[in-house]
Formats: structure tokens, sequence, C-alpha cells
């Protein structure tokens, strides 16, 4: 366990000032769905960037890398994770995804949990990942808490926005936790009356503890999201209950619902769409792994991209806490399902910007992170081949306009390991 610590404290740094650098020749790529551009220039300036495109001067006296003609894109925005907040999840002490017994729910915050020191930050940093969207788990609840957006640099300041969204579980995920669909719709309104009464006279609101349906500190919680300044993300994967969704929406048109998972999102995408829900979508889920995804395919996404929803990838129920680093794969595959008879893919400009703007802009984060247009942050990754190809691998990351690491905790292993001297491997390993 000693050896574990020492590892991960040497991925971690004291905060770098933002670098101003312009990365020239390049195949350039926006993420905002338009084609890449060839010969493209990329200037970033105190940790923002200020322009990108063809024929982009660079200002006198500005650090130059020449990208050589490869790819340069926007860092990777993971849709859905709980990196940060779980290093194993058998051991008890290092998993904060969900507070079991605890009296409060909605007002749970993740942000204090999240631990740059987690193993699992500079594997996804040196697979192109930069930014990642953090929720907790539920518990006793159909709301789990405040998730928050987090930066995978080298520094102890992961936080890029704490308290960035509100997370629910809905239809089979919610029933797991005692509650039937009916019984969720009630809970769900119920918890809004609550936050009225709360918003009305905040002293005056009668807090039970642990007996509560809505605490005092989940009710302070919901007010943004019943006002519609918080996004509500909520994972749903059967389509009939992302339809009762769509219904409740209706009566409280201030929410900004986000549907994740939503395995068949397909087969309402129209009414989806209507609804101007976005989607952060289980990309290659394609099995009836339960009752609520039956109707799965690995054609959801181009589907309701198709018929005109927001839609960007995560990873929930899918090692959330480890492999985001796996979305630029499953974007490629989404642009190899385009060349399958009778399947529905993304084309490559789609499937990056689904990997990159598309959630950033679900949680209505769009003009700060997940492209490389004027003013958002400064998180560019320079790569030796197509990002969306398995062959290809990361050649610079830069976040915030700070050039990063790449060394991992498996290279120093594999290099620890490769040659044994003597007395280096325990004496289990002795012959």
């Amino acid at each position: 366990m000693k050896r574990l610590l020492l590892l991960s404290a040497a991925f971690l740094a004291a905060p770098a000032a933002a670098q101003s650098v312009a990365i020239t020749n390049a195949k350039l790529v926006i993420g905002d769905g338009s084609a890449p551009i060839e010969g493209g220039t990329v200037i970033v300036r105190d940790g923002r960037v200020v322009a990108a495109g063809r024929s982009v001067a660079v200002p006198a006296g500005t650090a130059t890398v020449d990208a050589g003609g490869r790819w340069v894109t926007p860092g990777i925005v993971a849709g859905f994770t709980r990196m940060g907040i779980v290093e194993s999840d058998g051991v008890e002490e290092t998993n904060d995804t969900a507070a079991r017994g605890s009296p409060f729910h909605a007002a749970i915050d993740v942000a204090p949990a999240v631990n740059p020191a987690t193993s699992s930050i500079p594997l996804n940093r040196a697979e192109g990942i930069t930014r990642a969207i953090v929720a907790p788990d539920t518990d006793g609840s159909i709301f789990a808490g405040l998730g928050a957006v987090i930066d995978l640099g080298t520094d102890r300041s992961p936080i890029t926005k704490p308290r960035a969204f509100q997370f629910m579980e809905y239809g089979g995920g919610g029933s797991r936790r005692g509650n039937s669909r009916p019984a969720m719709v009630a809970m769900f309104r119920n918890a809004l009356a609550q936050v009225k009464d709360y918003v009305r006279a905040p002293a005056a609101y009668s807090d039970q503890g642990k007996d509560a349906l809505l605490t005092r500190a989940d009710a302070a919680a919901l007010v943004p999201v019943a006002s519609g300044a918080m996004p509500l993300l909520v994972h749903v994967e059967r389509a009939s209950d992302m339809l009762a969704l769509i219904d409740l929406k209706r009566d409280y048109p201030a929410l900004k619902l986000v549907f994740v998972g939503a395995a068949e999102g397909w087969l309402v995408a129209n009414q989806i769409a209507a609804a101007r829900i976005p989607v952060i979508a289980s990309a290659l889920t394609d099995l009836p792994a339960s009752f609520d995804q039956l109707g799965a395919t690995q054609s959801n996404v181009g589907r309701l991209k198709a018929a005109g929803v927001l839609v960007g990838i995560g990873t929930i129920n899918d090692d959330e806490a480890r492999q985001a680093r796996l979305e630029k794969q499953y974007a490629g595959n989404l642009v190899a399902l385009t060349k399958v008879p009778g399947a529905t893919g993304l084309d490559w400009n789609a499937a990056f910007a689904a990997i990159s703007s598309a959630p950033a802009e679900a949680i209505g984060m769009g003009d700060e992170i997940g492209s490389l247009r004027a003013g958002r942050r400064g998180d560019v990754v320079i790569w030796d081949g197509d990002p969306l190809e398995l062959g290809s691998a990361v050649a610079a990351v830069y976040i915030d306009g700070v050039k990063q690491p790449l060394r991992t905790r498996q290279d120093a292993l594999r290099e620890r390991y490769r040659v044994p001297q003597e007395g280096t491997l325990p004496k289990a390993y002795e012959r």
C-alpha cells in the first residue's frame, strides 16, 4: 500500500501557470461537428483558446509547436463517469460514490470527495481525456446528489465546476432503491412541491431529519433544479420511462432534463427531440442486459442524432470510474457502423463531437469546454494518428494551456519489473 501511495503521489504536481502556445501545421479538429482543417493553427493564451482555424496569424513571441500535419483536437470530455471518487470498488474507504445510510440525498455534493491522486486520472489523461462529468450514485432515494465537472490536470485543484448538475435514477435503477415507477413519479412531484414550500418560507420549512422525504438541505439543493438554473441528469433506459419524464417536463417546463444511458431512446427519438432533451448515451449497448433495455441497439446514437437530438457519449454502468478512455473507441465504432448495411452510425465529425462538444453542451458548459472555439478553455490534444482509431496514441496534452505529463503508474510498473534486479521482487516471486 505504501508503494501504491508513493506511485500515485508521483503523478501530482504543484499548479503550473497557464502558457501561451501556438500549435501550427495541424490537421485541426474544432470539435463542434465541423470537418477537420488541413494546415490549421490553434492559439492558446492565458489558458484560453483565442483563435483556431486556417491562416491564423501567430503573435510575435508566442511559443510555437509544429504538429507536423498530425491530428490536433480539443480534449475529450468524458460524458458520464465516477472518476476520482472511487479507487477500488470493494474497499469502502476509497469508494465515495454513494452515501449509504445518510439522511441526505439531493444535497450530497460530490466535489469534496474528488481525489486528484486517483490512479484512473493520469491513465485517462494519457489517452486524451481532459475533462470529466462526475456523478454520485443513489442510495435510498431517486436523488443521488450534486455532480461536478473536473479537469484531469496534475495539480491538486481538479474541480472545474462544483454543483454542476443534480443526478437522479428513474425506471429500473430507481426501483432497485425500493420505489415502483408510480412511487417515483409521486416522490418527484412531492419533492418539487416541497421545494416550493421551502422557497416560500425557508425559515419555516420543517426538517424531520432522517424521517423526512426531503430534508432542508435537500430542498435547498433542488431549488436550482426546479427553477431551471441547474440541469437534472436522469438515468433512464426504457422508452416508456422517457415518455413519462417528457410528460413530467410538460407539467414543469422549467426543468432542464438530460437523459443518461437511454438504451431505448431511438424508439422515442422524435419525442425526445421535440422536448429538446439532450442525451448522454451508452454508445455500444446492444444487448437486453435488463428489462429496461430490451430494445437496445448499436444504432441508438445514430438514430437519435438523425432525429435531431443532441447526443453525446457516456459510460454509465461501464466501469465508469476508470474506463472513460474507451469513449474514443466507441466513437470510432459508431463511424464504422455507417458501413454496416441496415445500421445507423455517425460520420467522423459527429462522432468526435459526441465525445467533446456534445456532452459539454448537454450540461450547459459548451461555452467553456469541449471545443477549440475562441474563449473556450485551452484543452488541446496532439495525436500521432486518427484519434478514433485504436492504433493511435496521444503525443501531447494541454489542459488550460498547461502541457501535461503522459507518464502513468502502469508505465512506472512496467519499467520497474521489465528487467527485475536482485532484491526487486518480493520473496514470493523467487524460485
